[in-house]
């Protein structure tokens, strides 16, 4: 195998064929990506975590608890409180998996 510094082709030939591991590491980037929308959606609204939560009717610490990318409990109806309350809207898709192509 070349050598390479691409850190994604690096991960990869490390998970090699674990489903499980990667399945972790889908359910983590999730997690991560969702936290991040919803950090710069406050940011760009110009919002502290304390404005924003006063807005959504719920606390800093629970805002603070979903912009972190280690936190799995994000709920849709939560989703949605956020999305109105920063004037947005949450869409969801459902996209085809991407195969790892098998080799001989």
């Amino acid at each position: 195998m070349p050598k390479t510094k691409d850190a994604v082709k690096i991960i990869d030939r490390m998970v090699g064929q674990d489903k499980e591991l990667r399945d972790l590491i889908a359910a983590e980037t999730v997690n991560a990506h969702v936290a991040r929308m919803i950090y710069d959606a406050r940011g760009q609204a110009g919002l502290t975590q304390k404005d924003l939560a006063k807005l959504v009717g719920t606390t800093q610490s629970v805002i603070a608890r979903l912009e972190d990318a280690d936190y799995d409990g994000h709920s849709l109806s939560m989703l949605n409180r956020i999305a109105a309350a920063l004037d947005k809207r949450v869409e969801i898709r459902l996209v085809a998996a991407r195969r790892r192509r098998q080799t001989a």
